[in-house]
Parts: C-alpha cells; structure tokens; sequence
C-alpha cells in the first residue's frame, strides 16, 4: 500500500477543508467531519485499498487496517494539517458536535442505541401477538374466532399469547439493561433495577390510575413522606431515568472506593439510593410528563377533529421513540368501555397508519441496499414486523439509521391520519396495528381504513424509494463495505465450523485467551461483524493475559495495548483486538510486554489486560481473533466452540489449491 496516495485519495473524496479534527485505532481512522453529504462515498467505496466506511457516535470512520492505518493517518494529518486529537478527545468532540448541530438527532441516538438491542424480542414478541390475533380474532374467517370455530387449540393460542406478552410485560427489565450499559453502568444492575419497577407486590403499572381513584392505593411512608407502592409496567421513561442515575451513580463509587470496599458496597449502594430515588421523586414525576402527553393528545382529538388526527399521525412514530406510546392502552381501554359516548378508539386507526408507513420506508430501503444483504436482511424482517404492528426494529434497526426514511414516513403517516379523521375511523376493539388491524375496524369503515392503510404505504414507499435513490446509494452508506480482497474471503462462522478437524496442510492459529467464543457477527461492532477486516471469532474472555496465537512477527504493537498484530512465519496476518472502542481508554487497564518488529514464538505472553476497568467503562470486552489476509486462503475455519482454553487450536486457514 502506498500510504502517501491512499491518504490524498481519502482527502480528495472527503471534500474541502471538510475535517474538523482526526485520531485513529488499530484498524480505522476515525474523523469529525463538518458535512457529511459532501463526501464522495462512492469513491471511498471502490477504493482497492480501503475495507469500507461507516458513522458511529458522531464519528466518520474509515476502515485502513492493522498495520496501514497509522501510517496513512500520519500522510493524512501531514497533507492536511489537520487537527489532531486522542480517541477519547475525539469522543467528547463528537459529542459537542451532534448536540451544538441537532439536539433531536442526539436524544434519538440515545434512545436508538437502548433499543436496538432490544430489537430480536420485540420483533419475536410482535410476530406472535400477530399470530395469537389471528387465531383469536372474529370476523377475520368468519363470524367466529379461529378458537371458537376449533377449541381444541385454546390452549395453544394461550401459550402463543404467554410468549408474545413476555417482552412486553418484562419490558422495564430489557430497557433497564440496555440503558444502564448506554450510560456506562453494569447491565446486571440496571436489570435488577427495572425488576424492581414490576415486582409483583406493587400495583400493576396499568392499574394504577384505577386505583388512585378508587383510594386503594397502599403507601410506604418514610420520613413523613407517603410513597405510592405503584409498579412500572408498560413505562419506558421513568425507566431510562432509573438507568441513568443508576449508572451515574455505580461510576461515582467506583471512583471513590477501592478493592474489596468498591467490589462489595458499589452495587448495593447505587440500588438502594437509585430505588428510593425512583418511587420518591423521578417515576412520579416522569409518570405525570407522560400522562401528560397523553391527555394532551386526547384533547387535541376532542377540539381539531380530523386536523387533530392529521397532526397525530404525523407525530405519532416519534412519541414510540421515545416510549410514551406505552401509557396509550389505558387511554383507549377507557375509550372503548364507554364506546356508546365515544364511538370507539381514534388511537388504533392512527396507529396502525403510522406503522404501515414506517413499514414501507423500511421496505423502500431493502430495494435501495441491493449490494448489502446485512441492510435487507433486517429491513425484510423489521419491514413485515412493522406491517403488522411492532415498529421498533423498523425504526431503530433502519429507518432513524438513515433519518430520512423515518421522516417522510412521519408526512405520509400524517396525511394518512387526515384521511382516517375525514372518514371518521375508529376501532371498536384493540388489535394488531398494522394492515390487518381491520379485524378491529367496524365493517362500515373498512373502505375508509384501507385507503388509509393503501396512501400511508405507497407515500412512504414512493418518496424514501425515490429520495434514497436520488441521494446516495444505500448500499454503501453508514455501513462496512469490504474492499476487493476481503471480499472474496470466506467468513464462514463458527457455528458452521464446529466440527471441523484441521487436515496437515491448515495453518493453524491458536486461542490467545481463555473464554466462551462468540460468533463475529454477533459482535457489537459494524466493523468487525461485518468481515470487513476478514474472517475470524470473538472470544468472551475469563482471564486477562494476551497469549501469541501464532509463531512469527510483531507487526502492530500499539501504545495503548489495546490490539496486536503478528504475521506467522506461514504467512497468516493475524490481528487481536481486545475489546470494542477501548482504545478510547488510552491504556488504563492494559500493559504489553512486546515491542513491533519483535519475534515470538506461540504462546509467549504479549501483554495483559483488566477486564473490569473495560466493562467499569461500559465497553465491550470480547476479544476479536481475525485473519486480516483472509482472501489468501479457501476459508477460514473454527475447530472449536463454546468453551476454548488458552493455547488450544481456534482457527484453520485453509490454503488455496490443497
């Protein structure tokens, strides 16, 4: 590689005076642009030397490789004289940026990444709520349910109703994990902490408005203080707020206390103050702003009409960002039980519109990402999701990935909503939102809910289809794209691989930790899940000592201690990346005892590292194995999964023509 040109390529397509500030990692180089739509995507795309490019935190970042990567930053920052900053430096820049430019898109991101991880159980949960609705539903093949018509399968709709109601019920636990790893505490922790919101000896979260009114609401009373012994289930911002304190807290101890003092007092510390803290002051007070949404939307309906409708549907998707939407099914429980006065549910219809429209931007997006089956992969999945009711994978996996998807989703859902107000559609029952939700719909309304349903989809569709395929090409942007070499690699995964004995003429590599492997894609990282940087496995490790997995070179020995790459005496390119982002710790809780240039045999000791200081930092500490010349061989195999000892053969890299 020819640093020098690689680096004014890079320029040349980044635009003008176009960089704000630079650092890179062990494999990337990592950018504060100023405009993102400026760059020349397609050239960064198809140049030989690069492994792709994708935005993360605030952050452009462009895939070099081991070895490549600081050599081309030093020819970047020396033709552009570019400020230059630290990982962690260019973290809180990254920060000031997106929330000086677009507070809005910052909060989303937040949100996007607490719950993406949730994305799996709720599509699971979506998907078999369909189907209970199916089997349950009147009026959907004939005037009886499919359980009336065959009672022999009660009892499998109600299984199917138990498992589609579980990530829903549980939700304060899902978000309590993810949110407190977002805001760098233990996952375990923030779990535990929205367990505490839906213990069974609270009042259930969906009753605790009855129950007030009725004076039964029981009270602790502390310090003079009655404190409602009211549950959090379906609540999703008294549960965020938890998990922040939480995690403020856990970092603040661990600051102060050391050893076996921190170890042992930290996690019950930060539960007991974040629990009094919660019923005391943040859950009342976050109940009543989203109460207060709600009510407010109630009355928007009672005084604007089909203005009104109009109006929430265009909205509507951006409140289930945030969770509110949540707190909705005691408003419509309310509605439909005096449906003589109200004449049913007007949330339903606008619901269901919105997540068609949602639905159909994500579907946009699979025709536009032809070349990335990882992007259609999702968007088919998250898109028939949202069709029929669950939009979060939709919205979180996709179409807020991209912004501009979910906002012209959210104009074609208010247009869609006018129409629902004009034709006065309201349900007379709850079901699934999305385009089978007619089962819902009093037969009269059906032509007015399928013109809806018809001009929410093809306006979502048309416009993202049209405006992604005018902008850029959706095959490339914002995720990794192989360069030519790594492309025709073999990444094959482990599990495909689990059984495979090495033959004589494999070179072999060795585990450099001991752990539980994990497959690469499954790993949190684009970069790495992708094979961008070649084929390989994770490994969630049990010790913190750095074993050389193969006989050879030093070639990469980085300052931080945070990666490692040696070159077999075979040939094999072998990099050890020990964690996610953790170069952003500048070395706190690693040592290396090797030098670049410097010989080692297999299982000499490299370095080591802190697991605990990476996780105390709320990283991913899985150690990534990959064979960064993995187009030089046939495939790249694993001989071993699930539990692996330091030492033990890991990989086999399958030579070409044997």
């Amino acid at each position: 590689m020819k640093h020098a040109e690689v680096a004014q390529r890079i320029i040349a397509a980044l635009g003008p005076n176009n960089v704000i500030t630079a650092a890179h990692c062990a494999t990337r180089l990592r950018l504060i642009v100023k405009d993102r739509d400026i760059i020349d995507q397609t050239a960064l795309d198809n140049d030989p030397d690069l492994k792709g490019t994708f935005d993360s935190n605030g952050q452009f970042q462009i895939i070099v490789g081991p070895g490549d990567v600081n050599k081309v930053y030093d020819e970047f920052i020396k033709q552009t004289g570019v400020k230059t900053a630290t990982p962690e430096e260019l973290k809180e820049i990254a920060a000031q940026q997106g929330a000086k430019q677009n507070p809005l898109m910052a909060i989303i991101k937040v949100l996007s990444d607490i719950f993406v991880p949730l994305i799996p159980a709720m599509t699971a949960g979506g998907l078999l709520m369909a189907l209970n609705n199916i089997l349950t539903g009147s009026n959907l093949f004939g005037a009886k349910s499919l359980v009336q018509m065959y009672p022999q399968i009660a009892d499998i709709a109600a299984m199917v109703n138990l498992m589609a109601s579980a990530p829903f019920a549980f939700l304060p636990i899902l978000i309590g994990f993810t949110a407190t790893k977002r805001f760098g505490g233990s996952e375990i922790l923030g779990a535990t902490a929205g367990m505490m919101l839906v213990m069974p000896s609270l009042v259930n979260g969906y009753n605790v408005a009855e129950a007030v009114a009725a004076g039964k609401m029981p009270f602790w009373h502390i310090l003079g203080l009655d404190v409602a012994q009211a549950g959090y289930q379906g609540q999703v911002l008294p549960v965020i707020g938890v998990a922040f304190i939480l995690a403020t807290l856990e970092k603040f101890f661990h600051k102060r206390l050391k050893g076996a003092i921190d170890f042992t007092f930290t996690p019950m510390l930060s539960i007991i103050i974040t629990g009094f803290l919660t019923f005391i002051v943040v859950g009342p007070i976050l109940r009543t702003v989203s109460t207060g949404i709600t009510d407010g939307l109630v009355a928007l309906y009672n005084s604007l009409g089909f203005i009104g409708m109009g109006i929430f549907g265009t909205f509507y998707s951006a409140i289930v960002v945030t969770g509110l939407h949540q707190s909705f099914p005691a408003i419509e429980t309310t509605l439909l039980a005096d449906i003589s006065k109200t004449g049913g549910d007007f949330i339903f219809p606008i619901a269901a519109v919105s997540n068609v429209a949602q639905g159909a931007a994500t579907f946009a997006i699979f025709f536009l990402a032809k070349n990335n089956e990882k992007v259609r992969a999702l968007a088919s999945s998250a898109g028939a999701s949202a069709m029929l009711g669950i939009t979060e994978p939709a919205m979180f996996g996709v179409n807020l990935k991209y912004k501009f998807p979910f906002f012209i989703a959210l104009g074609s859902a208010g247009i869609a909503g006018l129409v629902i107000g004009l034709f006065h559609v309201l349900s007379a029952s709850l079901g699934p939102a999305g385009v089978i939700g007619f089962i819902a719909i009093p037969a009269n309304k059906w032509i007015g809910f399928f013109i809806s349903i018809a001009i929410s989809f093809t306006l979502a569709f048309t416009f993202t289809y049209l405006y992604g395929k005018k902008k850029f090409a959706l095959a490339t942007v914002n995720v990794p794209t192989a360069s030519p070499a790594t492309a025709t690699s073999t990444n094959v995964t482990a599990t495909e691989n689990a059984s495979y004995t090495p033959s004589e003429t494999d070179l072999l590599v060795t585990a450099p930790v001991s752990g539980t492997t994990t497959e690469l894609k499954d790993v949190n990282d684009p970069v790495f899940a992708s094979g961008a940087m070649g084929a390989g496995i994770a490994i969630d490790s049990s010790n913190g000592h750095v074993t050389a997995p193969v006989t050879g070179t030093i070639s990469v020995a980085y300052p931080t201690a945070h990666a490692y790459g040696l070159v077999s005496d075979d040939g094999v390119e072998v990099l050890i990346h020990i964690g996610i982002d953790t170069v952003n710790l500048n070395g706190t809780g690693f040592t290396s005892q090797v030098t670049q240039g410097q010989r080692v045999k297999q299982g000499d000791v490299l370095g080591s590292f802190d697991k605990q200081v990476i996780t105390d930092a709320g990283l991913d500490s899985h150690v990534m194995v990959i064979i960064t010349n993995s187009a030089n061989y046939t495939a790249i195999k694993t001989t071993i999964t699930g539990t692996v000892k330091v030492n033990e053969t890991l990989l086999a890299c399958v030579k070409k023509g044997v």
